[in-house]
């Protein structure tokens, strides 16, 4: 699937720290005109591409070539890593001499992902470039929230000093590549058995929630074959992995004008029930749904006091659904809709 991020043409790119504290990625397959690259601080993320699993750890710097389609199935609970995204025009602008023609092509030249371990040194060092382009960039939480670019999102990346950020993108992008030149690249795949890449499919599809009986049909599998071997492939349970898809279908929904209360996202997401989701995003960000939005109004009236707004608006709601237990399923409350801020310009 195509995504367009959405730059506009003050931007030559884009960076940000996504962390999975914050929000549930987005985990359909898609691909981009940017090319993007992505270095971990901290944790694990696992991506499927061309068929394969990857797991990637700490300093690792991964290169995703335009065109290149890729999927974040799964990140571990602690997981941190920067996120950048550099324009076409940006990469046919900078990278001029024969060393960094690599950097122009549209995809890579062999199956899988570009990528290399750090040494400490060059960590830090592109670490330190990394922190220095985010001043001056939106709130982090709104960031990581909004900067999954679905194709429901009308969010567009903002920063406070736009030719400071793309000079740095620049450097950035060419001192990656030297690094990435002095390293050898590492491999350490799965290759899925083409169930369980079926089965991804499957799950991807926008509106597919079957049953796991009807999931396994679909796959030419059985229901105990199909759990145990994508356990064993990808890394997750196959329930946890439909949960995370539903959480982040939730998010998605929740802004969307045709979902009028919490409740209404929450069926659209596939869940079963209130219950059923009150309790996985609890297991998720370790409290209930009310708290956590309620968490994202403070960040936006703290940002009000400052002259710019933030991404969205949450009304008063009843002190039950506040503390709902996870065996509960609520009734229907209305919920005023939420709204989107432009950041103004500097």
């Amino acid at each position: 699937m195509l995504v367009n991020l959405k730059l506009s043409e003050t931007y030559d790119g884009l960076l940000f720290l996504s962390d999975s504290t914050r929000h549930p990625q987005e985990i359909h397959s898609h691909h981009h005109r940017e090319l993007e690259l992505n270095v971990i601080v901290q944790g694990s993320i696992t991506y499927v591409v061309d068929g394969r699993r990857f797991t990637f750890y700490p300093r690792t710097l991964i290169w995703l070539f335009p065109h290149q389609e890729h999927q974040l199935i799964d990140r571990s609970a602690d997981a941190q890593f920067y996120v950048a995204a550099f324009k076409p025009t940006l990469v046919t602008r900078s990278c001029r001499s024969v060393l960094n023609q690599g950097l122009r092509r549209s995809s890579v030249d062999h199956e899988g992902v570009l990528n290399t371990l750090l040494d400490p040194k060059s960590f830090e060092m592109i670490r330190s470039i990394m922190d220095s382009l985010m001043l001056g960039a939106l709130d982090a939480d709104i960031l990581d929230k909004e900067a999954g670019f679905g194709p429901a999102s009308d969010f567009c990346f903002e920063h406070r000093d736009p030719d400071a950020l793309n000079a740095g993108l620049g450097y950035l992008m060419l001192m990656c590549w030297r690094s990435q030149l002095k390293s050898k690249s590492t491999d350490d795949s799965i290759v899925l058995h083409p169930v369980i890449r079926h089965a991804l499919k499957c799950l991807s599809e926008e509106g597919m929630e079957s049953s796991l009986e009807e999931l396994a049909y679909a796959c030419g599998a059985s229901k105990s074959y199909l759990s145990r071997k994508f356990h064993e492939q990808i890394g997750v349970p196959l329930n946890r992995y439909r949960n995370s898809l539903r959480l982040s279908r939730f998010f998605r929904h929740y802004r969307e004008d045709h979902c009028k209360t919490i409740t209404d996202a929450v069926y659209a997401a596939g869940f079963g029930s209130y219950a059923q989701f009150y309790k996985v995003f609890a297991q998720a960000y370790g409290q209930g749904p009310r708290d956590a939005l309620v968490a994202k109004l403070r960040i936006q009236q703290t940002r009000g006091k400052t002259g710019t707004p933030a991404t969205f608006s949450l009304p008063s709601k009843s002190r039950r659904e506040a503390n709902v237990p996870a065996n509960v399923v609520l009734k229907h409350h209305s919920m005023e809709k939420l709204t989107k801020a432009v950041i103004p310009r500097p």
